[in-house]
């Protein structure tokens, strides 16, 4: 369960009021037992009517002001990220709202399906052995299929989010380069791709409700045949005299109550796995780099093997036994679909992403090993969209360090855009690259590339993606001054970044084909 501020005091009053609640409803069925059994209505029932309504109440008031404050701070906490805007802005708003059906529905359901079955158990126990020892038998079996059925549930949703998340982030991007997109007479393809996502988002969300709907069925069929075995022996026997009326009648009260907050929370699950999926999310730690060992390889161009190399999300598999040697000097490709996992090869080499199994090792030596600092003072990386913060052109590029930013901007064709700049390197631009077009982003995140000529590893994340013809050839020609005598490794969707490969190896389903190392 995902830790949130005060969620400890908050299930301490669940818990208050859930025993409360348990109470009542064993005085609200000895009351209405005795009224149709022709005993009156009793000051008792009303009381307990009256004592379980104010109980609702009070716990809608406090889930209510608990889930108001916990929102707050998750607001507060994402608008603080330095995560992807897209995915902040889909988490602050539609994230943060979903879980309310957890926070407010499913954590009180929960805390009544852990204390309503017990007291009634204990009441049925000492009225009828036969009816409680049905009850304890047939209880388990509704968490034991919501289970099983949520197991399936589980996955679907977190794919759901997954997919809300990235249709978020990559429409924030669209809308911010529209001005670029129409330019260049991509608006259209953009939408097209946008539509792609949506749809693929929609197919999602009817998956998760088929199997929310089977949770469903699955429950009432489980508690509906329970009660059914409660209620047949209690009929013969009251015929056959062997039980009073009162009794029977307390027993068949009873026996719904035991079962009901457990269809209710396998219910509210469902309605508040998105708002699970996405509070776990949010109050997930940041990602660190990976501080790594203290053994330091002399620089240069690395040897690097992928030794059955796996990488789990959860239940997805993102790469798996990953087997694959990149020699010192050469120039790898890695070709595949989107989703192959091309990204994360990259992120393990960076360090960013540590393998669920296997290792990479780097000139014989366990990346692990190595001083991490370091190995990324060795690294030239030009990711997809390079991440750009408030400051001048020419920092961006040497992000502190004593580079040439001239040469390094002449080398990624940058110099033209530098020259109609107000004041040219020392022309300030806004944080993510406001100012500056998604072309020039992206050789501005080149220059910073080629400014690392000491570096002996090259990684490349297609970064021709979503340019036009002019500026992918100018940002492929300053690309190939990065490789000569160093190691490259980089993502190619299109063929002309292939081309400068000394071979390419494909990647599908987090898979290298076998027999290709």
């Amino acid at each position: 369960m995902p830790s949130l501020p005060g969620l400890r005091r908050y299930l301490v009053l669940l818990g208050i009021l859930g025993a409360l609640t348990a109470g009542v409803v064993l005085l609200q069925a000895e009351g209405l037992a005795t009224l149709l059994t022709g005993g009156g209505l009793g000051v008792t029932f009303l009381v307990a009517v009256g004592a379980r309504v104010l109980l609702t109440l009070g716990q809608n008031v406090a889930t209510g002001r608990f889930a108001a404050g916990a929102q707050a701070g998750l607001r507060r906490r994402l608008l603080s990220s330095t995560d992807d805007a897209g995915v902040v802005t889909t988490q602050v708003t539609k994230g943060v709202d979903a879980t309310t059906a957890y926070l407010t529905g499913y954590l009180p359901a929960l805390v009544l399906s852990v204390l309503v079955p017990v007291a009634v158990v204990v009441r049925l126990v000492t009225t009828d052995l036969t009816s409680a020892l049905i009850v304890v038998a047939t209880l388990p079996l509704i968490p034991v299929f919501a289970a099983l059925v949520g197991a399936r549930a589980k996955a679907r949703t977190e794919r759901q989010w997954a997919l809300l998340t990235r249709l978020g982030g990559h429409f924030l991007d669209a809308v911010r380069g529209l001005p670029t997109l129409k330019l260049f007479g991509r608006a259209r393809a953009q939408a097209q791709h946008v539509r792609a996502m949506a749809d693929a988002h929609a197919d999602a969300t009817l998956s998760t409700l088929r199997v929310a709907f089977l949770s469903s069925l699955v429950l009432e069929l489980v508690a509906t045949l329970s009660i059914a075995l409660i209620a047949m022996p209690i009929g013969f026997r009251l015929l056959e005299g062997s039980l009073t009326a009162h009794t029977a009648m307390l027993v068949l009260v009873l026996a719904p109550e035991a079962y009901l907050p457990l269809r209710a929370a396998g219910a509210k699950f469902h309605a508040a796995a998105e708002g699970l999926t996405a509070l776990r999310e949010a109050l997930a730690p940041p990602v660190r780099a990976r501080q790594g060992g203290t053994v330091t390889r002399p620089a240069g161009p690395p040897e690097i093997e992928f030794d059955g190399v796996s990488v789990h999300y959860g239940e997805v598999a993102a790469l798996s036994e990953v087997d694959l040697v990149i020699r010192r000097g050469e120039h790898v490709a890695i070709t595949g679909p989107s989703g192959s996992g091309k990204s994360t090869l990259l992120a393990v080499l960076l360090g960013f992403v540590t393998p669920t199994a296997g290792r990479v090792l780097v000139d014989g030596v366990d990346l692990r090993s190595l001083d991490h600092a370091a190995w990324l003072r060795d690294t030239a990386w030009l990711p997809q969209r390079p991440t750009l913060f408030s400051g001048t052109v020419a920092e961006n590029i040497a992000l502190g360090s004593s580079a040439d930013v001239p040469a390094a901007a002449r080398a990624a064709a940058l110099d033209d855009v530098v020259a109609e700049l107000p004041e040219g390197h020392a022309t300030r631009i806004g944080e993510l690259g406001a100012g500056l077009s998604a072309g020039q982003r992206q050789r501005v995140g080149l220059a910073r590339a080629l400014a690392r000529t000491d570096a002996g590893l090259v990684l490349l994340d297609e970064p021709t993606a979503r340019l036009d013809r002019g500026t992918e050839q100018a940002v492929l020609d300053g690309t190939k001054a990065l490789l000569p005598g160093r190691t490259a490794l980089f993502v190619a969707h299109h063929p002309a970044l292939a081309a400068m490969a000394t071979r390419s190896v494909p990647l599908v389903g987090g898979r290298v084909p076998t027999g290709v190392r």
